[in-house]
């Protein structure tokens, strides 16, 4: 009992929880964009005392800031993340949800809230739905909308960047022939930017991610839809038309599924997250894509097939498009990558036996390091871009 009491004081040990601690009282934070000590006593699960101690510590280092306050007619100390001179909001408008986040001019998010969306969402709606969220947040944090420099908007479709709408008809059908720069700005007042999700990660990744010191990559986000972000010695590739990436509606099989673009046998339609739990659901009932990846670690042969049919035919794909542009590093993201290996190895095997360069040419391929912040980080570099401040190293 002694060394096993003697082993939980090492000094590696402390350390490790105290940092551990710092994290759970840090996204307490940024979740709830304002939270008085109790309350973050209370969120954390942390000892009254450990809470006044990190808090004093992170607000020393200009981490947090506590400003007196009042809840129950009592005083108390209310806890925000520092925010320096000013903020930037990110909006990244995906199938089926919606995140938007606060962040401060280094990038770094202070408040950050995730929706649900209808599968066919409209955009007058979740705009109104991404302003009130802002507002909100901006006065949790006990800011003004003066303070709010820009907003980047990204959404999972292509964005015609002398427009700012969604280029291509059917791919959102309730965002077709919306200005959605000029109704963000009429709604706030502020500088709007708008992009495409996947370039917006693939920015993100390069300026951030796992994709920093290359000049020559390629950004996979695969969810429900399958994007590309492309960056050519160092640049973002949008084309002519604002479509340079749309990979997911590349026709693989000509008798295949119909796609939400209007085609049928698109990459996406055959190998999307979507199609894959559609695949499945006629025999084990409505599944979400945490419960495909869950029971596929937990060793679920069925699920295991599936995702690996999709890695391999995503593969497959990804090695015709490294034919064409020659990437040094291939980086993947979004909702389906969290499956981790199970969809990275096929992928990366079926690379391997489809690009023209030799084997030791052959691009690496790995996880995006992002935790699936890429888009909306995407948005909020796009945001300070736009205001003209010059970045810096974020905290997702």
């Amino acid at each position: 009992m002694c060394l096993v009491s003697e082993r939980r004081r090492t000094p590696g040990n402390q350390a490790s929880l105290r940092e551990a601690n710092r994290t759970r009282i840090l996204d307490a934070v940024k979740l709830h964009g304002a939270l008085t000590q109790v309350e973050l006593a209370g969120a954390t699960g942390l000892s009254p005392a450990t809470v006044s101690n990190i808090v004093k510590e992170l607000s020393t280092s200009g981490v947090l800031h506590t400003a007196p306050s009042t809840r129950s007619g009592r005083r108390a100390q209310r806890v925000t993340l520092a925010h320096g001179l000013g903020l930037v909001a990110g909006v990244d408008v995906s199938h089926r949800h919606m995140r938007v986040s606060l962040a401060d001019f280094a990038a770094t998010i202070v408040a950050d809230h995730r929706v649900p969306l209808a599968r066919d969402h409209r955009a007058d709606n979740e705009l109104d739905k991404a302003t009130m969220l802002i507002v909100d947040m901006v006065e949790s944090l006990d800011s003004s909308l003066d303070e709010l420099a820009g907003i980047g908007v990204v959404v999972a479709a292509p964005v015609d960047e002398r427009t700012g709408r969604v280029a291509r008809r059917g791919i959102m059908r309730g965002w077709q022939d919306v200005d959605i720069a000029a109704t963000m700005r009429e709604r706030l007042g502020r500088p709007v930017v708008v992009e495409n999700s996947a370039n917006a990660a693939a920015l993100a990744e390069l300026r951030y991610g796992a994709a920093r010191g290359k000049r020559d990559v390629l950004v996979l986000e695969i969810g429900d839809g399958v994007g590309a972000g492309i960056i050519a010695d160092g640049r973002l590739v949008r084309g002519h038309r604002g479509v340079a990436g749309e990979f997911g509606h590349v026709p693989l099989v000509p008798d295949g599924p119909p796609c939400r673009c209007g085609r049928i046998g698109c990459l996406e339609a055959v190998a999307g997250a979507r199609a894959v739990l559609d695949g499945l659901d006629g025999v084990t009932g409505t599944l979400t894509l945490t419960d495909l990846i869950v029971g596929a670690m937990a060793g679920n042969a069925e699920y295991l097939r599936a995702i690996a049919d999709a890695g391999r035919t995503i593969g497959r794909a990804t090695g015709a498009l490294c034919t064409l542009l020659d990437p040094e590093r291939i980086v993947v993201g979004g909702d389906f990558a969290r499956a981790g290996e199970l969809l990275l190895g096929p992928m990366r095997h079926a690379l391997e036996s489809t690009v023209l360069v030799e084997a030791d040419g052959t691009p690496d391929l790995v996880q995006s390091q992002l935790d699936g912040s890429a888009a909306v980080l995407g948005a909020v570099g796009l945001a300070v871009d736009e205001a003209g401040i010059p970045r810096s190293t974020p905290s997702a």
